[in-house]
């Protein structure tokens, strides 16, 4: 098997109604990249729901503050625009200003607490992407390394968190438990409408309903979301591809991702049809992700 086929994925999936889970090398921590922005909108959402903030209110994304990626980026001029409408091009299209914009507004701190309040353990919050930029150039500078080279920053410097974590975390949303209804609707919602389908989607054909937010670096690529079958059972899923596992052709890797996570989350359907209580299974390759 070629590295392209991610050969070993970090993968996890849980069953979001019942017990059942089923990973492979699910407690290794991975840095967040994009997948951060569901921590940050999800506190922003709580914010907002709460009356801490209005959604309404109006930010600047200033042409000399962009970050790379999509979205306002490609911007020539200033824009003025929502914070309800950054949360949305954050999670949809993934833009780097639009979640730097909402974490400014929110804060850093409430964002780290509530990382603690919903007991996610191996999960850390240290910034959004532009602080996430600066730790990897911080660390290319110190290692005469080249930024760009497939390495992903080191977890214990940057927002971070294991696919074991980020499974639950998307559970309490999907649930209601990590926020005030209103809130974690918001964030299913805007998780649902992503544009990019290449990964986790491609794993699975309608009437399968997938939402789910990516995350990319030099390195990694990874997507964590939720699969929800017509037979009402719901699935959180995080998959990983770290390093050579990375490399390559992106789109191979993309749709090795899909495949991984469709093979974990039918093993775990499968497991559950034999024992209807859905034990939580040990964590360890599995003969369908090997």
């Amino acid at each position: 098997m070629s590295t392209t086929d991610t050969r070993e994925p970090r993968v996890h999936v849980r069953d979001i109604d019942g017990t059942g889970e089923l990973g492979h090398r699910a407690d290794e921590p991975l840095a967040l990249a994009s997948v951060a922005k569901i921590l940050i909108t999800l506190e922003f959402a709580r914010q907002a729901a709460t009356g801490a903030l209005d959604p309404a209110e109006r930010v600047v994304a200033r042409r000399q503050d962009r970050l790379g990626g999509s979205g306002t980026a490609g911007f020539a001029d200033d824009v003025e625009l929502s914070l309800r409408d950054c949360a949305n091009l954050a999670m949809t299209i993934s833009d780097n200003t639009a979640a730097d914009l909402i974490e400014e507004r929110v804060g850093t701190e409430p964002v780290h607490l509530l990382v603690r309040e919903l007991g996610l353990e191996h999960t850390r919050f240290t910034g959004g992407p532009r602080a996430l930029l600066r730790a990897m150039l911080d660390d290319a500078r110190a290692a005469g390394a080249d930024p760009a080279a497939p390495h992903p920053p080191d977890p214990a410097r940057v927002t971070s968190s294991t696919p074991r974590d980020l499974t639950r975390l998307l559970q309490l949303v999907w649930t209601d438990a990590a926020a005030p209804p209103r809130a974690c609707a918001f964030v299913r919602e805007l998780m649902a409408r992503q544009l990019v389908r290449a990964r986790l989607a491609s794993g699975f054909a309608p009437p399968v309903h997938v939402s789910g937010k990516t995350g990319t670096l030099p390195g990694l690529r990874m997507e964590a979301g939720v699969v929800e079958y017509p037979d009402g059972h719901r699935y959180a899923v995080a998959v990983a591809a770290v390093g050579a596992e990375a490399g390559g052709n992106g789109h191979e890797v993309d749709a090795a991702l899909g495949r991984a996570a469709r093979a974990a989350v039918e093993e775990l359907r499968g497991r559950e049809e034999t024992d209807p209580r859905g034990p939580a299974l040990p964590d360890g390759p599995t003969d369908v992700i090997r």
